[in-house]
Parts: structure tokens; C-alpha cells; sequence
């Protein structure tokens, strides 16, 4: 029996967009958009938020939804997914679904969640979509990765992967895509994720800044399926703007 369980990080701290979180111009909180957002899926039982602080705490309940308080130390998002898949152990595949993504589909969710379900030799899986655009390609805080005919992750970075020798703009509309964006959401197995935390930091995941190369240079395998478009994340106040502008059309 494979039961998911969509758990939200939502720590209060953010440099570059403070308490981002709990911007409510569009009438409700970011957080509750994407609790809502992920709540669409049809194969997850649950949506719960793992926060450290207690005012999202106190905005997720004044809609109904769940929370929990998880340890304000913890060092990432996968840290507050691993504390909740130890609390909550009903659960066998925990779908790490980043706060500041109000605007991510349901069936994206439902691919991760069918690409771990579907091979139990993978311990993680994950997603990519087409990267069109040359200026993007080129940008290292777009993660870009490559998979193999198999739909195994071979690996992510921050550079342009894989590196054409010669460039030609033909190559950007290439059927299937030469590039794919990395998505960040992650399907994790229970025990992988409560044990992830015990792997070293590994010399691929230092140099790029990149959590799941641990997975990868430990020898494990992650599942990768492909979307054709991403709502993308709210990092920026120019990227809330937008956002707050399409909620009201």
C-alpha cells in the first residue's frame, strides 16, 4: 500500500523577500495558495506544513489546515521532512513540496508521486521541464539536469549540462529537449529521508550547492519525469508582484 503524504517547509526567515510566507495582498497568505495548490492532487492522503515559527502556525489554522511545529535548528527543508516522516509513520512516501510555489499543478505532483510508487529500486524521484531560453540556460541559479533512457537522474548542476562544443540556437527547440529546468520537488521513501540526514555531505553536493548530488554520489537512484511547464517559485518582490497580478485577473 502506497500512502503520500505532501508535507510544505515553511520556515518564517527570508532574506530576500521578508516573511514571505505570510504576504497576504492577494487576500490570503503565499503559504495558503500553495497549501491549497497541493491539496488538488488525487493520489497524496494529506497536506501538512512543517514550520518554525509560530505565526504561520497560527495563519495555517485559521483556514483549517494542518501544521507542525518542527525544530527551528533544522538546516533545510529535507531536515523538517524527515521530522515529520518520524512523527508521522503511516506514511511511506513523503512529497516535499517547497512554500513559496502557490501556483504548482496537481499532476505535477501526482508524476512524482507515480514515478517513485512505480519503481522501488529509486528512493527519490523528481522533475524536469524543457528549457527553452538561452539567458536561462546560462543562469546558475537555474538548476539544470540530464537523465538517462531510463528516466534515472545522471546528474544536476548549475552549468549548462550537457555543454555543446558549438552553439546553435536550433538546438534550444530540439525534440526531446537538449536541457531540462530542475523542479524543486522531491518524493522521498520514508526511511530514505530520515536517514538522509546521516549521509555525509559529499564533494559534488559542496562544490555545486546541490543536496540531492549527496544522493546521487552515494550511489542511490532518483526517478526524473518530465512536465512540459513550471509555475515557478516566488523568490524576489518582482516575482510577488506578478503573482499578486495574475490572482486578480
Amino acid at each position: 500500500m502506497c500512502r503520500p503524504l505532501i508535507v510544505i517547509p515553511a520556515r518564517y526567515a527570508s532574506t530576500r523577500l521578508p516573511r514571505k510566507m505570510l504576504l497576504d495582498r492577494t487576500g490570503k497568505p503565499l503559504i495558503r495558495h500553495t497549501y491549497e495548490a497541493a491539496s488538488r492532487s488525487r493520489l497524496a492522503e494529506g497536506v501538512v506544513v512543517a514550520t518554525d515559527h509560530p505565526e504561520i502556525e497560527a495563519a495555517i489554522r485559521s483556514f483549517g489546515g494542518n501544521v507542525l511545529m518542527t525544530d527551528p535548528d533544522a538546516r533545510s527543508g529535507t531536515d523538517r521532512v524527515a521530522e515529520i516522516a518520524r512523527r508521522l509513520p503511516e506514511y511511506d512516501l513523503l512529497v516535499n513540496v517547497q512554500g513559496d510555489e502557490p501556483e504548482i499543478e496537481a499532476a505535477a505532483i501526482d508524476r512524482a508521486i507515480e514515478l517513485l510508487r512505480d519503481d522501488p529500486a529509486a528512493v527519490m524521484a523528481t522533475l524536469g521541464t524543457p528549457l527553452r531560453d538561452r539567458k536561462r540556460l546560462e543562469d546558475p541559479a537555474a538548476v539544470k539536469l540530464v537523465k538517462d533512457r531510463s528516466d534515472n537522474a545522471l546528474y544536476f548542476s548549475r552549468s549548462v549540462i550537457p555543454h555543446p562544443r558549438s552553439w546553435s540556437d536550433s538546438m534550444l527547440a530540439a525534440e526531446p529537449p537538449l536541457w531540462l529546468l530542475h523542479l524543486g520537488l522531491y518524493v522521498f521513501r520514508r526511511d530514505f529521508v530520515i536517514d538522509f540526514g546521516s549521509l555525509p555531505p559529499s564533494p559534488l553536493e559542496t562544490t555545486e550547492m546541490l543536496e540531492q548530488l549527496r544522493v546521487l554520489e552515494a550511489g542511490y537512484r532518483i526517478k526524473v519525469g518530465v512536465v512540459e511547464r513550471s509555475a515557478g517559485g516566488i523568490d524576489t518582490p518582482e516575482d510577488y508582484e506578478a503573482f499578486v497580478s495574475r490572482s486578480r485577473r
